[in-house]
Parts: C-alpha cells; structure tokens; sequence
C-alpha cells in the first residue's frame, strides 16, 4: 500500500473513618486510649483473588492473539490450563517466524513469497492476528484485496492495531473508497496508539478540511511526538502557515530539523534553505546535499549557488559531513 503521501492538495471527605471518643476524656488520655480503641479493629480479610485459570479456552485466546513471542511464552507458564489453552498460538509462533524468513530470506533461508504466505496463513488459522497482517499484506500487494480485507478486518476486531490501520488505509483505497469505515477503524488504531494510523487520520482530516483542524493537528502532534517523520515535517508546515495553530517560527525550525535529521528528503531541502537564509552556508550546504542524493528536484540548483561562495576546504568540509551522516532512528 502507498502511504508515502504527506502534505495533500480530590474529594475533601476523608476515606478514614473513627470511633467517636467518649465525652469525659482529657486530652492527655487520647494518645493512650486511642491506641486501645484502634487495636480492637477486626484484622482485614484479604480480597478474594480471581481464578483466571478458568477462563474460557477461546477467550484466552482472544485476548492473547496479539502478544510477541516474549508475553506469548509468559502467558504459558501461568498454569497448566494456560499452557494447554495458548498451544495453537504457540504453534502460530513458530509458524510466524518462518513465514517472515521465507518473506525476507533471512537466516540461511532462501526468499520465497509462496512458503512464506503458506506459513502466514496456516499461523493466522490459529488465531495469530500478526500472522494475519503479514498474510494480509501478501494479499495485498498481489492485488487480492479481498482476502486481505478480509484478514485485516479479523485481527482488526480483535483488537490488532496494526491490522485496524491497514483496514483503514485499505478502505481509502479499494473502488469506491469507503471513507467512513477508514476514519472508523484509523479512529481506533489512533486511541490503541499506533502512530502510523495517528497520522493516516490527521491526513484524512486535513483533505476533508472543515472545522476539524484543532482535531487533525492534535493527531499530526502526537504522531510527532511518538516519532513518525511524516508526521513531524506536516507539524512543521501547520506551525509555519498558521494551520490550526497559532503561527510559531521557531517550533516550525524544530520540527523540521527533527525530520530533517531523520532522513525526510523534502525536510531536508527546506531545513538547507533556511540555513541558507541565515548565512550558514557550510550547514545548508550538508542539507542540500543530502536532499539533492535523495532525489529533491530543487536542492541541486541552491546547492550549486552555495558550492560556488565557498572555498574548497569548506565544501570539502561539508561534503565529508554528509558522507558520514546518518540518519537518527525514528518510527
């Protein structure tokens, strides 16, 4: 699926309570007698703890068809009626990993798509809602787009949030788009977390416009925040134009650097031309650099005004900088 696109055209009342004192105390008889009134409380009774191990076998597996390998194999050592019950998903694991060395040729496995969705789907029969995604996107990019809806919309209502984005960027996608089952299913992923879904859906916001801008900057923020490049570089233009927020230079600057720094080519270009602006030319000349290798049609030709102000050490300098560059992690 292309999702590459950014920009688009306390209470008072104390919870103690006391025995009443009797009328003919002096003070000085409280420490004493208060201690003797406070020994004759009952001991408190422990609460009543729940027997998880009798939970049903198909609601434990339904609660646990999203864990990893780690919360899977915790999971199992709880009780024997637990190990039993989470068996198929245990067996799901082992299926899931293959299917994804199939999928990649990882670990001396030679790449093969069909092994790999044969593995994926035999895992998601068990209930393993990651399998369905992954046996979902094969689907996907064959042009199956029913069986991948299909498989998406299973581990969707089971609360995978990675399957409830893919549905939802699915639904804007198929012919004719079904936009309110997108913002759905991208509404849930966004509440669940899922950053890439927080994004999707301040992206639908935004090409819907209206009166939900507060809204849409609010998720484009937390996308942000949680680390999706995307997301930062649209938070930098909202701040720049005064989109749903107030109109802030310098956070627009940060947000855009932190793109930039994360490998977004277009944050790139327009982080060098700032810094260009300002006179700092060795800097702008790294962005512009590192923007003209990623393919931004406008960075050469700044790029080629600046290389001639400088001398040959400084673009020298600068290019050894973007030669060592690497990009900061980010999700």
């Amino acid at each position: 699926m292309n999702n590459n696109q950014t920009w688009p055209c306390t209470s008072s009342s104390s919870p103690f309570s006391s025995f009443p004192l009797p009328t003919n105390l002096t003070t000085s008889d409280y420490p004493s007698r208060s201690v003797r009134l406070c020994s004759r409380l009952p001991p408190s009774k422990p609460p009543e703890q729940a027997d998880f191990s009798s939970l049903p076998y198909d609601v434990l597996n339904k609660i646990a068809s999203s864990f990893d390998q780690p919360n899977l194999q915790s999971a199992s050592l709880v009780c024997r009626s637990w190990s039993e019950a989470l068996r198929p998903l245990r067996e799901a694991m082992t299926m899931l990993m293959w299917g994804k060395r199939f999928k990649h040729g990882k670990r001396g496995v030679r790449q093969n798509i069909e092994k790999a969705l044969d593995m994926f789907t035999k895992a998601a029969a068990r209930g393993s809602t990651l399998a369905m995604v992954d046996a979902g996107l094969i689907y996907w990019e064959r042009g199956e787009k029913v069986k991948a809806l299909d498989l998406y919309l299973m581990a969707a209502q089971l609360g995978n949030s990675s399957a409830q984005c893919n549905l939802g960027i699915s639904y804007l996608q198929v012919e004719p788009p079904n936009t309110e089952q997108a913002l759905k299913w991208l509404y849930k992923a966004s509440k669940g977390g899922n950053i890439r879904a927080q994004y999707q859906l301040a992206l639908c916001l935004h090409r819907d416009g209206g009166s939900k801008s507060n809204i849409r900057e609010a998720w484009y923020m937390k996308a942000a925040e949680g680390g999706y490049v995307r997301a930062m570089y649209n938070i930098s233009l909202c701040y720049s134009f005064g989109e749903g927020l107030s109109r802030n230079h310098q956070v627009a600057r940060k947000w855009m650097k932190r793109a930039a720094d994360r490998g977004h080519s277009k944050a790139q270009f327009e982080h060098g031309l700032a810094l260009y602006s300002e006179g700092d030319m060795i800097k702008a000349l790294v962005y512009l650099e590192l923007a003209s290798r990623a393919g931004e049609k406008g960075a050469p030709h700044v790029k080629n005004v600046i290389v001639h102000r400088l001398s040959a050490a400084s673009r020298n300098h600068a290019m050894l900088l973007a030669d060592s560059w690497r990009a900061l992690p980010s999700n």
